[in-house]
């Protein structure tokens, strides 16, 4: 696919807001709008946000404006969608896992399938990315009566994606991040979580590349 002066809108949360870089231009959305000159590069990202919705109100977690629904707010006049979230839901979420049948916002498994459907439906191009690893995110969650760790949300996100024949960039695996790594922390993620300035090229060049291939 060639991108050059598309329209393009990105959904997530604080990395995709722009949270560890030094400047919004080095936010990878950002880099990707120089690099092929992007008639837009609109940035829906909002910190702290999940796909499911929260069941209970936290006052240092934002508990409102979870991705399955408010993706509704977003401009429809745009070529492609970029959604690129669900570590919160690991992170912070309350919602159950669910089911792959569920078709509500406070299952994990329901609130893929009411976002991906809907962008699957708006959009002529939608684009799924996974997490990126973040420090210790092999633990298992402990408000959970399931098992799952980081690597249960993105292989249910992969899941759901599938079944709407979205294609997958799967950073989780590709991404090169891994902030366990204490060499790889201190050069791409320093505080285990939100990538910095180098991190976000590196992901700017995954998605480049894998919108190129589709």
């Amino acid at each position: 696919m060639n991108i050059e002066g598309k329209k393009i809108v990105f959904l997530g949360d604080s990395i995709t807001e722009g949270w560890g870089v030094s400047h919004p231009d080095k936010i990878y959305l950002n880099l990707l709008k120089e690099r092929f000159h992007l008639e837009k590069a609109t940035n829906y990202g909002i910190s702290a946000t999940r796909i499911a919705k929260r069941l209970e109100w936290v006052d240092w977690i934002k508990s409102d404006g979870e991705m399955c629904n408010r993706c509704r707010e977003m401009d429809t006049d745009a070529d492609i969608c970029i959604f690129f979230g669900g570590t919160n839901d690991y992170g912070h979420g309350d919602a159950p896992l669910g089911h792959f049948e569920d078709r509500r916002d406070d299952t994990f498994y329901g609130a893929c399938h009411l976002l991906f459907s809907y962008l699957a439906e708006t959009y002529p191009t939608v684009v799924i990315m996974t997490p990126l690893h973040c420090r210790n995110d092999r633990h298992q969650k402990a408000n959970y009566k399931e098992t799952a760790n980081l690597k249960t949300f993105v292989n249910i996100i992969k899941e759901v994606a599938e079944y709407y024949a979205i294609p997958v960039l799967d950073l989780y695996a590709v991404s090169g991040i891994q902030p366990d790594l204490d060499g790889n922390r201190e050069r791409l993620c320093p505080d285990g979580l939100h990538p910095n300035d180098a991190g976000h090229v590196l992901i700017a060049d995954r998605l480049a590349g894998f919108l190129q291939t589709l």
